[in-house]
């Protein structure tokens, strides 16, 4: 994995070494080498105070869904490192309204929610230092509302991101149905076909960014690389409003 555990004691320290240990864990199982996956800590509806505690712990790839929150977050904590000297990666992984692409391009180093031709065209338009990462999104199920383009509209939509400059494709994403739907086994191993489509087209997507706090092993098992994990790290949300 990415990040690098400290000393302290703390719930937060505990609770992230606990992760740390389910996730090399999982790994193991699967035949995976830890070293390969990216740990992404979610942290919408906490305060910035949290974020700077995480990044001591040696956490640099962090989670936000909701563009306001996040960008607000990354402007106050613009600079901060980790005891390594690591900058904050942050990675967008919530619905992005198309006219709000351009102001997320100035803080995210990774947007996993590529679902429509349209985002992708106004993250063109944007200005980057470096190309962003970008995950095309796929919906695993039925519900148009849960976000992520459908099955038949990947290949449409990853073409379009390779022939974006700011944008570099990075692989798939996908959120787990909910469990009274499908097993997260189940849904997983569709993503994992999905995911065979999209290197077929650029061989060099070949990430995975799946598995939350309750799927997560079932993730590592499928291919995962990219987890996104919040509650089990960071506690309990405060009340969002």
């Amino acid at each position: 994995m990415t990040e690098n555990g400290s000393g302290g004691g703390s719930a937060l320290d505990a609770r992230f070494a606990s992760v740390r240990q389910g996730i090399e864990e999982a790994a193991r199982a699967a035949g995976r080498d830890p070293g390969e996956l990216t740990l992404i800590v979610v942290t919408k509806f906490h305060p910035a105070s949290l974020v700077r505690a995480l990044a001591a712990l040696g956490v640099r790839d962090v989670g936000e869904n909701r563009h306001q929150e996040a960008q607000a977050k990354a402007a106050e904590l613009a600079g901060l490192r980790t005891p390594d000297g690591d900058a904050l990666n942050w990675h967008f992984i919530g619905q992005l309204q198309t006219k709000k692409a351009r102001q997320a391009a100035q803080y995210a180093r990774a947007i996993h929610s590529i679902d429509r031709e349209r985002l992708v065209d106004a993250l063109a338009t944007a200005e980057t230092a470096s190309p962003i990462e970008a995950f095309v999104q796929v919906n695993l199920t039925d519900d148009p509302g849960r976000g992520g383009a459908a099955p038949d509209e990947i290949e449409r939509i990853a073409e379009r991101v390779l022939e974006t400059p700011t944008l570099e494709l990075r692989g798939i994403m996908a959120v787990a149905p909910l469990p009274e739907e499908e097993a997260a086994a189940g849904a997983f191993e569709r993503l994992h076909g999905y995911a065979d489509r999209l290197r077929a087209l650029a061989p060099t997507a070949t990430a995975i960014s799946a598995g939350m706090t309750h799927d997560y092993p079932e993730a590592i098992a499928a291919g995962a690389t990219h987890l996104r994990i919040g509650s089990a790290i960071t506690g309990n949300r405060p009340n969002a409003g």
